[in-house]
């Protein structure tokens, strides 16, 4: 039973990746027009978020909104997420309908065949290994902000390899940022992607994503002194939330949860 289950993930993650390339390469006209012009980066946002729910629901994933809370649209914010799986991407794309944001991100998925030429000039590259790439990346990160636009980090800073970790350590850069341009954070919790859909072939299957996203925290009147506090507070907010549906899943309340 164990090696088919693990046969038929593999079937659907292989899938995925051409599901994807599909999608891709039938938007691509749409795509390629709107990707060379900060002007139209909008149009390209709403064009990505078009190829999110085709590659997602493509999946047969779906995802249910516990509670959110209702942003300005057009407003700047800095949405932060926890990050388990690839399908993080495609949730926030989802997810946040009426705040175009640029995602920062790791420098390899530019590798990517197809999906990699949109993602590294449509996104912000970082090279976490490289201190010349993640003060660059403040750079390129201010200029979107100071063009209305919203700015989407990972604060985990990559997917750790221990999958009993419910929530990594954040890294500072998202909460310095905000601070530097005085724009709210918004904390997203995103349940069960780290069974669903993980990094590890072999694991997984479609099943529904629990969602929250939770009331902004303000940075208004805030330092780099209060740094370590808006960190701490979102880190909790998020943490306390997938506790919350880790507990669920204990009591096996959530039929669909694959095994570990």
């Amino acid at each position: 039973m164990k090696y088919i289950r693990i046969f038929f993930s593999v079937l659907w993650r292989a899938w995925f990746y051409l599901w994807m390339l599909v999608v891709i390469l039938l938007l691509s006209p749409l795509l390629l027009a709107t990707i060379w012009s900060d002007s139209t980066y909008p149009t390209f946002f709403k064009v990505a978020r078009l190829w999110a729910k085709l590659t997602f629901f493509g999946m047969g994933m779906s995802y249910h909104i516990e509670s959110a809370y209702a942003l300005e649209k057009g407003k700047s914010y800095m949405f932060v997420a926890n990050h388990t799986s690839m399908m993080d991407i495609m949730m926030m794309l989802i997810l946040v309908p009426d705040n175009p944001f640029v995602f920062v991100g790791k420098k390899e998925l530019a590798k990517l065949p197809i999906f990699g030429f949109f993602y590294k000039r449509t996104c912000i590259l970082v090279d976490r290994k490289d201190s010349k790439s993640r003060y660059q990346v403040f750079e390129s990160a201010q200029a979107k902000l100071n063009q209305g636009l919203s700015i989407c980090i990972f604060p985990e800073g990559g997917v750790p390899d221990d999958r009993t970790i419910v929530l990594d350590h954040f890294k500072d850069g998202a909460f310095r940022l905000a601070i530097d341009h005085q724009i709210p954070i918004v904390p997203l919790a995103m349940g069960y992607l780290k069974y669903f859909f993980p990094f590890q072939w072999g694991l997984g299957k479609p099943g529904t994503v629990p969602v929250v996203i939770q009331p902004p925290i303000s940075t208004a009147g805030c330092t780099q002194e209060n740094k370590k506090v808006l960190k701490e507070a979102t880190h909790h907010s998020i943490l306390e939330q997938l506790l919350t549906w880790e507990e669920k899943r204990a009591r096996k309340d959530i039929k669909s949860i694959v095994n570990p």
